[in-house]
């Protein structure tokens, strides 16, 4: 018989009221299967497994590379794909952190809820099936980490939480979804993923990769404060790639220290590299060492490059892996 592995990391999705009110992560993997309706009747061995049980801004990197080595364990035991309910505030991030680190074909789709299990019209049960029937589809295979939510499969790499509350709150800016659940089937338009995969090892817990938004006004003073406790860094810029001309001399010195990643912080589109040429523009920051980030968010380009300097790639590399991936 088939076999799925469900991974539950905590999240909305499986969080109960408290007696003073709000929600907390209180369920377990088990819990969250016996929710779902119709999964019993799949011809499926589902396995489940309770590995965190945290809202999702409270995972770090030691979290994701045990993540990463449970999901290889799963894949490596024989289940044809693995689901991960993760918590929406960083469930982008961690589906590109196992993008880049479990290798092969088998899907590894994550999915949450932006409603919890008590609330009126709960979508985790739905988002959960739904995420079921993708980590078994044969089209899902080769597509690298997806993330399932309100009936449409992402890409690892350009999904984002777009809204605080919406169930519709995941899009893939420009690029649109993978694929749509449709009478409870998935229906994908397929593209191959990426071949990049990286290590997860112990060493990317350890370092420290900074993300410092440039905002109007901004006279890198924060930037400043920020880079000796770095090991590298991402700027979200203004617009295609920009920050202010009174910045460009710090960034520069930053530059000449650190990786530095130029991304825009704008949520679509490739950050440009010849359109622009005052100081604080694209072209001038590329010039001066910054590594362009393409279409990655800033979020995502930091994951990204925590992976790279955890697996000691040199600047050349960390160039080049950012012109593939991003």
């Amino acid at each position: 018989m088939v076999r799925v592995a469900i991974i539950a990391m905590g999240g909305t999705i499986a969080m109960t009221p408290t007696a003073a009110g709000g929600v907390v992560p209180e369920l377990n993997a088990d819990d969250l299967i016996a929710a779902v309706p119709g999964l019993a009747e799949l011809d499926l061995e589902i396995t489940a497994r309770t590995l965190r049980s945290l809202p999702s801004p409270s995972i770090g990197f030691a979290d994701l590379v045990d993540l990463a080595a449970a999901v290889r364990a799963e894949l490596d035991a024989g289940a044809v794909g693995v689901v991960v309910t993760h918590g929406t505030d960083t469930i982008e991030e961690t589906a590109l952190f196992l993008d880049l680190t479990v290798p092969g074909d088998a899907p590894v789709v994550l999915t949450g809820a932006m409603r919890a299990p008590a609330s009126a019209g709960a979508d985790g049960p739905a988002n959960l099936y739904a995420a079921v029937r993708v980590a078994i589809a044969p089209q899902a295979r080769g597509l690298g980490a997806l993330v399932v939510m309100s009936d449409e499969v992402h890409g690892a790499r350009f999904v984002r939480k777009t809204h605080t509350s919406s169930t519709a709150a995941f899009v893939s800016a420009q690029f649109g979804p993978l694929g749509f659940m449709v009478e409870g089937e998935p229906r994908f338009r397929p593209t191959p993923r990426v071949p990049l995969t990286l290590p997860a090892t112990p060493a990317v817990a350890r370092l420290r990769v900074g993300l410092v938004t440039i905002a109007l006004g901004d006279d890198g003073e924060l930037l400043r404060r920020a880079y000796p406790a770095c090991d590298g860094l991402v700027l979200g810029g203004l617009g295609a790639g920009h920050v202010p001309a009174t910045m460009v001399d710090l960034v520069s010195e930053v530059a000449a220290e650190m990786p530095v990643v130029l991304a825009s912080r704008t949520g679509s589109g490739s950050v440009l590299r010849n359109t622009y040429a005052y100081p604080g523009s694209e072209r001038d920051l590329l010039r001066r060492g910054l590594i362009h980030a393409g279409f990655l968010d800033p979020a995502k380009a930091r994951v990204l490059l925590q992976l790279l300097l955890a697996a000691g790639t040199d600047r050349d590399g960390i160039s080049a892996a950012f012109a593939l991936y991003g």
